[in-house]
C-alpha cells in the first residue's frame, strides 16, 4: 500500500489527471462532504462485495475515508483480494477540509 497526502491528491485532481477514487465511508458521512469517486463502504469491502471495483484490480486506486484509518484497512483487505496498486489518502476528509478548505 502506498500513501498520498491530501495536497498531493488535490494537485493530481487539479491537473486533470484521471484518478480512480473510492470513498469507503458510510453514506451519511459522504452526504456531509465528499470529493467524488465511487462509494464502496468499508463494510462492503470487508464482506468482499467488490463487483463495483473489480475492473480496477490492476489500476491505481486512491482510497479515502474520514481520517485515513478505514481507508488503510480497506487497502489491506483489497491487497488480500488481489488488488495491486492501492493508495491510501492519509488524513482523509478531515485533513482535506482542514488543509484544502473544501
Amino acid at each position: 500500500m502506498q500513501t498520498i497526502t491530501v495536497e498531493e491528491l488535490k494537485a493530481k485532481l487539479d491537473s486533470g489527471e484521471s484518478i480512480n477514487l473510492v470513498d469507503v465511508r458510510e453514506p451519511h458521512e459522504r452526504a456531509d462532504f465528499n470529493i467524488g469517486g465511487m462509494h464502496v463502504p468499508l463494510g462492503n469491502i470487508q464482506t468482499m462485495q467488490l463487483d463495483e471495483i473489480e475492473h480496477l484490480k490492476n489500476e491505481p486506486i486512491h482510497i479515502y475515508c474520514r481520517s485515513g484509518n478505514r481507508s488503510g484497512q480497506a487497502c489491506l483487505i483489497l491487497e488480500t483480494a488481489g488488488f495491486s496498486n492501492l493508495i491510501n489518502v492519509t488524513g482523509g476528509m478531515l485533513a482535506w477540509q482542514d488543509r484544502i478548505k473544501g
